[in-house]
C-alpha cells in the first residue's frame, strides 16, 4: 500500500501541516507503509493522474485540507482519501455552520453569532459591538469563523476589549464568530473508526499556562500541560464521550476527527468545535490520545488507510 500525505499548503497554518506531515510519513513507515509527503500545488493533479497512490492523507491544515475543496478534487480523479467527504468537510470547517447542525441534533453549543466584515463595517460597528455585549454578555470568545490553532481568536471580559479583539481576528478571515465563552475545564476527544464503527480515545484535558489555548500554547514546549487521560470522573468522561460521538456523528464525519468541549463546573459539555483534519505533531492531541489508549500511532493510521482503498474500490 503506498499512501500520499499532503502537507504544506499557503494557509497561516502552512508550518504546522508539514510538521504534521512529517509526523504521518514517520508513523505510516513505521508500520511498514509505503508513504511520501507532497504539497498541494499545480504539480498535484498531474501526479495524481500518472502516478496515482493507493490513498491520501491529508494533513494540510486551513481552508486548502478543511474546506472540502481539495477532496471534491480528489474524487474527481477517483483517488481514496482519508477522512469525510467533501460535503461533511465543508459544513466542519465552517464553524457557524457546523453548530447550526450541532443546535439542530440537540447537541449543546455556546449561543453565537457570526458577523462578515463587510456588515460590521455597514453597520456601524459600535452600534453592532454594543449589541453583541447585551445579548450575549461577557465574558466572549472571538475567533475566525474559518481557520484553526487558536489563530485570531481572543477571550474579551471586558467591553473595551472587543474592537480589539475583532481587528485581531479579521486579519485572519472575513467573518468573526462571536460565542458567549464557556467556562471550564478544556477537553480534546479523537475520534477513531478502525472497522468497528467511531470509538472515542481517552479525552486529553488541556491547561495553558497563560489561560488561552492559542497558536503559542499549542506548539511551544512548556506552555501547556496536558492530562491523558482527562482528570474527570467516570460519569463526566461518559458524557464528554457520548458528546463527542454524536458531534461526530451529526457531522457525517468519517474515519477520524477531534471534537473540543468544555465541562463546566456543574459538570455540563459543551461543543467548541469540530475538527476534520487533526494536527499530528509532537505536541497533537491525537497523538497524545492514541498513546494514552494504548495503541501504536502508525498501526492506527495504516488502517484507517486501508479502510480508505477498500472503500474507493
Amino acid at each position: 500500500m503506498r499512501v500520499l500525505v499532503l502537507a504544506g499548503g499557503l494557509s497561516y497554518e502552512r508550518d504546522v501541516s508539514l510538521r504534521s506531515g512529517r509526523r504521518v510519513i514517520d508513523a505510516l513507515r513505521t508500520a511498514g507503509v509505503e508513504a511520501e509527503m507532497r504539497d498541494a500545488d499545480v504539480a498535484l493533479l498531474p501526479a495524481l493522474m500518472a502516478d496515482p497512490p493507493d490513498a491520501v492523507f491529508i494533513a494540510l491544515h486551513g481552508s486548502t485540507g478543511e474546506d472540502g475543496s481539495l477532496r471534491g478534487v480528489l474524487e474527481l480523479c477517483q483517488v481514496p482519501y482519508i477522512g469525510p467527504d467533501a460535503r461533511a468537510a465543508r459544513v466542519a470547517w465552517d464553524k457557524p455552520s457546523a453548530k447550526a447542525v450541532l443546535r439542530e441534533h440537540e447537541i449543546a453549543t455556546p449561543d453565537w453569532v457570526a458577523l462578515p466584515h463587510d456588515r460590521f463595517s455597514e453597520l456601524g460597528a459600535v452600534a453592532v459591538l454594543d449589541r453583541i455585549v447585551d445579548r450575549l454578555g461577557l465574558p466572549l470568545m472571538v475567533k475566525p469563523a474559518q481557520g484553526g490553532s487558536g489563530l485570531g481568536a481572543s477571550v474579551v471580559r471586558d467591553a473595551s476589549e472587543l474592537p480589539a479583539a475583532m481587528v485581531s481576528c479579521f486579519a485572519y478571515d472575513q467573518t468573526a464568530l462571536i460565542e458567549r465563552y464557556a467556562e471550564g475545564i478544556d477537553v480534546a476527544v479523537s475520534i477513531l473508526d478502525l472497522g468497528e464503527g467511531p470509538t472515542a480515545l481517552p479525552p486529553v484535558e488541556i491547561v495553558p499556562s497563560n489561560g488561552m489555548y492559542d497558536y503559542a500554547a499549542r506548539y511551544t514546549a512548556g506552555l501547556t500541560t496536558w492530562h491523558a487521560p482527562a482528570r474527570l470522573s467516570a460519569e463526566v468522561t461518559k458524557v464528554v464521550v457520548d458528546t463527542a460521538l454524536a458531534a461526530h456523528a451529526a457531522l457525517g464525519l468519517r474515519d477520524l476527527s477531534r471534537v473540543d468541549l468544555i465541562v463546566g463546573r456543574d459538570g455540563s459539555v459543551t461543543v467548541l468545535e469540530v475538527n476534520v483534519s487533526p494536527g499530528m505533531t509532537e505536541t497533537s492531541l491525537l497523538p497524545m490520545a492514541v498513546h494514552a489508549a494504548g495503541m501504536d500511532l502508525g498501526e492506527s493510521l495504516a488502517e484507517i488507510a486501508r479502510r480508505a482503498v477498500a472503500r474507493g474500490a
